[in-house]
């Protein structure tokens, strides 16, 4: 029963829309209407700047991070892995139960489970994100290498069979995402970030 309800509230935090709350809150912008009109941290930096875009993607990530911790903020001994109850803060993040079922494109949160799990490989692939954006200017293409070569990481370094599964999930779902951006970047017609 704990296990179910941890479950949903993982679900709950996730879906908890930070574009959306910092657009209208702050700016009076439902970003929805704007760019490419996702929920997510770079349609944020697009539409209302790059203080609005890091405090989005900062409160995304640490939805996946709070929903893996759960188990421990409650002092709670499950027999299941936390990695579980960040999935669903995921899900939630995409399919978020506040905004229409609409969300983001599960970086961030993705990102945030592993912070909470493990901190060396969230910054392994913050590492690999900031190094792609930095030579490509796309953050979509940055976001799926992030999640690739985290992937690989644990392939190679880790034995945590779950970890691994789990990973390979979330990369499926990051690149499932940015179908549309993969046919652009292929078009040229994919927009590039000014901001390094």
């Amino acid at each position: 029963m704990i296990i179910a309800i941890l479950i949903v509230v993982s679900y709950l935090i996730g879906s908890i829309p930070s574009g959306l709350i910092i657009g209208k809150t702050f700016y009076g912008v439902d970003i929805r209407q704007h760019g490419s009109g996702n929920l997510g941290g770079t349609n944020t930096f697009r539409t209302l700047g790059k203080k609005a875009g890091f405090a989005v993607t900062i409160s995304d990530i640490l939805k996946g991070t709070v929903a893996t911790l759960l188990p421990m903020l409650f002092a709670l001994n499950l027999d299941v892995n936390p990695l579980i109850f960040g999935v669903f803060a995921v899900i939630g993040h995409m399919y978020p139960i506040f905004a229409g079922f609409k969300g983001g494109k599960a970086v961030a949160t993705s990102a945030g489970i592993l912070l909470g799990h493990e901190p060396l490989l969230f910054l392994f692939i913050i590492l690999i994100f900031f190094i792609t954006l930095y030579f490509s200017k796309y953050v979509s293409l940055s976001s799926m290498a992030a999640g690739l070569a985290g992937l690989i990481y644990s392939l190679v370094l880790w034995d945590d069979k779950l970890l691994i599964l789990i990973l390979a999930l979330l990369t499926i779902f990051v690149v499932y995402r940015h179908r549309a951006n993969i046919k652009r970047i292929a078009n040229k017609t994919e927009p590039k970030v000014k901001w390094i």
